[in-house]
Parts: structure tokens; C-alpha cells; sequence
């Protein structure tokens, strides 16, 4: 264990290419994260104010606390590496599929009478919240949704679970969803939102590496996985999309980002249009 000191709290620090690489091996292995030397800049921003928090004397120290994945910096540190851009029904056109056509479709095909769907990638809880108010607003009432949300870093599952947000992150959110799933702050918290319960318990919140193993017991009828695999080598991408074709129901559905493709990946989906894909085989 290093002995940490504080005397070095103040200090400018230095990251040579070689520590570069190392710290880029390990979240490379940990969380199949690809950092090139053009994110040189971005991981030491990000990293460090965990050398400054703890006081270490450089990026050789912090190197040697983070050798092993079984201790708490190590969460730290794959926290500060994970990108979380987010909002509320963002990327449009996939919420309008969900609701317009893909819902329906479900309620007239499926023997039972609920909807499980995966947000993998969830988040501050943007997009899971944004599912359950898609798929809620068009679902007859004799039938359920259950919406599992997952994410690597365990701070934004945290936040995620919580369901509060400032009041300018649901700007974009309609009025007459406001109204309905959303509770105003009062008070020294009036510049807050609350996730209202009834929304929150279609969603169960759980930190998930999704290169590890995955304790999941039913098929999943629609999984979301968006601006996720950018972060992806292809080889890592082919593995985690044929994992996720295994855990969809047959003809089930996977959502990617705008800037993402299974093009040449895999051949278990077929695109229907804007980065939305139904599983084949």
C-alpha cells in the first residue's frame, strides 16, 4: 500500500508518454476503453485532481495505488475516464419509434403482458427515465415495463438512482410529461427536479461492466447501448453486440448512438434506419 502524503496537494504534476500507456492499458483491459495519444490532455485534466486530492507525488505513485482493481481508488479512477454526456430524450427519433411503432408492435405480438428493456450505458439516468415515460405513455394499463440501468461508473448510477436533477437538465421535457413524472423542489430547493416515484419504480439501477459477466436470467425484448462502443477497438465491439444479440428475444431490437454503426461488426442485426436494429439470429 502507498503511504499517501498530503504535502503535495498544490503542486503541478507531469505525465510522460510512458505512464500515458500504462494508464491507458489499464482501463484498456479493465473497461475495454481505447485511449489513443490524442486523449493524452483529457486523462491527465481528469486525473489529476485524484493526485492532488490524495497528495501523491506523481503519476508513478498514483500508478502503483491503482495496480490493483481490488482496492477504492481503483473505482475512482475508472470514474474519471468514463465520458458522461446525457439528456432527456436525447437523440428524438428513437423515443418516437419506441412510442409510435415498436411498442404497439410488442403489445400485439407478445403472449405475456410485460416489456423488459436494458439501458446499458444509463448514465446520469436520462436515458432510462426518458425510456419509461416513452413506453408508459403508450402501454395499456394491464401491462408492465421493467427497465434495467446500468453504467461502469458507480458515482452516475448513484445520481441516477436518486432521481434529482437541476431544473434546466428537463427544459426539453414537454409539459404535460413534466407535470406527470416530475416533482418540483421547494424551498432552498426550488432550482430542483425529483424523478416521481411512479416513474422510478419501472427502473432498477445497478453498476455493470459490461465486459464482465452479465447475471441476467430473461431475455431482454429492447436494449440501448448508445455512445457507448465509440470507446471500443471493433474486436471488443463484435464481442459485446453478439453478447447483447444472445440476451434479446428473437426479432428484439437494439438502439445505438448517432455516430455508431454495426456495419461490418456483426451480422446478427438488421438496420431498420436511424442506428436502430432488430436482431436476426
Amino acid at each position: 500500500m502507498v503511504n499517501i502524503s498530503r504535502e503535495n496537494r498544490g503542486r503541478d504534476y507531469a505525465l510522460s508518454d510512458g505512464q500515458f500507456r500504462c494508464i491507458a492499458d489499464i482501463i484498456g483491459q479493465h473497461a475495454g476503453i481505447v485511449l489513443g495519444a490524442a486523449k493524452k490532455h483529457l486523462v491527465y485534466g481528469r486525473l489529476v485532481r485524484r493526485l492532488r486530492s490524495l497528495g501523491l507525488s506523481g503519476f508513478d505513485e498514483y500508478l502503483e495505488l491503482i495496480g490493483s482493481a481490488d482496492n477504492e481508488e481503483f473505482e475512482h479512477f475508472v470514474n474519471a475516464l468514463t465520458t458522461n454526456l446525457t439528456a432527456f430524450f436525447r437523440e428524438p427519433r428513437h423515443f418516437e419509434f419506441l412510442e409510435s411503432t415498436l411498442v404497439p408492435q410488442l403489445v400485439r405480438q407478445k403472449t405475456g403482458r410485460e416489456i423488459r428493456i436494458w439501458s446499458a450505458g444509463c448514465s446520469t439516468g436520462e436515458e432510462p427515465y426518458s425510456i419509461a415515460m416513452s413506453v408508459l405513455s403508450v402501454l395499456p394499463k394491464d401491462w408492465s415495463v421493467r427497465i434495467l440501468a446500468t453504467d461502469l461508473d458507480s458515482t452516475v448510477v448513484a445520481h441516477a438512482q436518486s432521481g434529482i436533477y437541476s431544473a434546466d437538465r428537463v427544459n426539453g421535457v414537454s409539459p404535460a410529461r413534466l407535470k406527470g413524472n416530475f416533482l418540483k423542489g421547494k424551498g432552498e430547493h426550488q432550482d430542483k427536479v425529483r424523478v416521481s416515484p411512479g416513474l422510478s419504480q419501472h427502473i432498477v439501477f445497478r453498476s455493470l461492466n459490461l465486459l464482465e459477466e452479465w447475471p441476467f436470467r430473461k431475455p431482454f425484448d429492447i436494449i440501448f447501448c448508445r455512445n457507448v462502443v465509440i470507446y471500443f477497438d471493433k474486436t471488443t465491439q463484435a464481442g459485446l453486440f453478439n453478447r447483447f444479440a444472445d440476451v434479446l428475444s428473437p426479432a428484439g431490437h437494439l438502439f445505438v448512438g448517432h455516430s455508431e454503426t454495426l456495419y461490418k461488426v456483426t451480422d446478427r442485426f438488421t438496420l431498420l434506419g436511424n442506428t436502430i436494429y432488430r436482431k436476426e439470429n
